[in-house]
């Protein structure tokens, strides 16, 4: 069947979990998950044999693919991207095609072109030229940006509180929820648990449910940091117009705004208001679906 038919590997290397799925024709042949483990983007060569390995694992054996084409959480540059691509093409001697993870929220959506807003743990917008040049922003980790993702919320939430205790406040729902979620018995140290943190962006995310809680608990604060958090978000598609990337559908991922009505709320209002006329959509699709359709568009 694979010497007339191709078969497309289509990979989403999240920060998680990976997900591979390859089709010959319409034919699923895989679908493959598993924890993104020794994911190395930053080292081309380490990165090329982690998928090697993965394909191999994944495909039946023997199976040779006819186009590959991954979307790699931390695939920042577009010349990081290039030589894992080069690499890969070299050890599959077919063509590759690798692109930031939130590149394949568009594909996965069925459309040409738009724009990919991913608010996770952390939060990044990508988008196309009419040149085909890629443009990201946002992305900067929990420490320099990544508002509207868990940790940047976070973040501010404790700003907000510490704010507050500074005007002579007395802690209110959004407070009292950082200080037991942190473990901590006043708000002035909310800022030392924060700076413990080893791995900021994971450990500060976690945290995120308290915010949403204490916003439905009626936390003026706690509300005020999510209509913020979803003017940052339109703040980033904002950005990749005025750079001139269509902008016309924004295609919205990840587990925070998707899961958090009140923070796709806030973002779609603030689009509508900054960005009039662009269409935010939640995807639907499963984002390696985006990754099948690049390889498709490859051969």
């Amino acid at each position: 069947m694979q010497d007339s038919t191709p078969l497309v590997v289509g990979i989403d290397a999240g920060g998680t979990k990976t997900h591979l799925r390859a089709y010959v024709g319409t034919e699923p042949v895989a679908d493959h998950v598993r924890t993104s483990s020794g994911w190395r983007p930053r080292d081309p060569v380490a990165a090329t044999g982690w998928l090697a390995a993965l394909v191999a694992d994944a495909l039946p054996q023997g199976a040779r693919p006819s186009a590959v084409a991954v979307g790699g959480h931390a695939c920042e540059t577009p010349r990081q991207c290039a030589q894992i691509r080069t690499a890969l093409q070299l050890h599959f001697d077919a063509p590759a095609l690798v692109v930031g993870d939130a590149e394949l929220l568009v594909p996965a959506a069925g459309l040409d072109k738009g724009v990919g807003l991913v608010a996770g743990t952390g939060s990044v917008a990508v988008g196309r030229l009419a040149d085909g040049t890629s443009l990201q922003v946002g992305g900067w980790g929990a420490v320099l940006g990544d508002e509207g993702g868990a940790a940047g919320l976070v973040r501010e939430a404790a700003r907000a509180a510490w704010a507050a205790h500074d005007r002579g406040e007395e802690p209110d729902e959004l407070a009292r929820g950082l200080l037991a979620s942190f473990d901590v018995s006043e708000v002035p140290a909310l800022g030392a648990a924060l700076e413990s943190a080893t791995n900021v962006s994971a450990e500060w995310g976690r945290h995120a449910p308290v915010v949403f809680a204490a916003a439905e608990a009626g936390s003026p604060l706690a509300r005020t940091v999510i209509t913020e958090a979803g003017r940052s978000l339109a703040a980033l598609v904002e950005r990749l117009a005025a750079r001139g990337v269509v902008v016309d559908d924004v295609v919205v991922a990840g587990s925070t705004v998707l899961a958090q009505a009140s923070l796709y709320g806030a973002f779609a209002t603030a689009l509508a208001r900054s960005v009039p006329g662009a269409r935010p959509q939640p995807l639907c699709a499963a984002p390696v679906e985006g990754a099948v359709a690049l390889a498709r568009s490859i051969l």
